[in-house]
């Protein structure tokens, strides 16, 4: 069977789409469980042309991932231009979309997955992801108006991100929490943080 000569413009928007896809499944089914075979197949391109976009399903998940955060960026702008909400509540609406990441379409990697993530990438790539990841949430306080310097970007990033990792964590992979009082725990973090955030945005 003779092989398909695909232009540049096509190559990018097979690659477009395999990130797309990627993201739709990680959100839906969480990064471990879902396969590089479910996501060519859904494209509809071959297992080895696949790996021509890239050499491993983590370089899929650190592109899908640069590729979000825009979309996060984007709809965090949405909130702080809607009229109708006070600032508190486009904060705790961002929260909560974000806390319970797969309902909102955001990907949040579980404990294990960050752990399996983690050991597959270089120190360069290792050390560039947390840099861009560092990047992104200050581009998310100066949507909001949250007034901070490095330190408390990286406390307020550990409060957030460990906040939407232990929603996905229970009861699964912490099944000795109260699974019946996960979502006051949430509820009692996302205010908190909330709390913490107003006094920067007053500051």
């Amino acid at each position: 069977m003779p092989k398909v000569a695909y232009s540049e413009i096509d190559r990018n928007k097979i690659k477009e789409d395999l990130i797309e896809t990627g993201l739709e499944l990680f959100s839906k089914q969480g990064i471990q469980h879902t396969t590089v075979e479910q996501i060519y197949t859904r494209v509809g391109i071959s297992r080895t042309f696949f790996y021509t976009f890239f050499p491993a399903k983590e370089d899929l998940v650190v592109e899908a991932f640069y590729c979000q955060q825009p979309k996060i960026l984007a709809y965090a702008q949405k909130l702080m231009d809607d009229q109708t909400l006070n600032w508190h509540d486009k904060i705790n609406h961002f929260l909560h979309d974000f806390c319970y990441g797969g309902q909102g379409h955001f990907t949040i990697m579980s404990v294990e997955e960050q752990q399996s993530f983690s050991k597959c990438l270089s120190g360069e790539k290792r050390e560039e992801f947390q840099t861009r990841r560092l990047t992104f949430f200050k581009e998310v306080l100066n949507i909001f108006e949250i007034h901070a310097d490095t330190q408390t970007t990286k406390l307020l990033g550990n409060l957030v991100f460990s906040a939407a990792v232990l929603c996905k964590a229970i009861p699964d992979t912490l099944p000795f929490l109260f699974s019946d009082a996960a979502d006051d725990l949430a509820e009692f973090q996302i205010n908190h943080i909330l709390k913490y955030m107003e006094t920067l945005h007053q500051s």
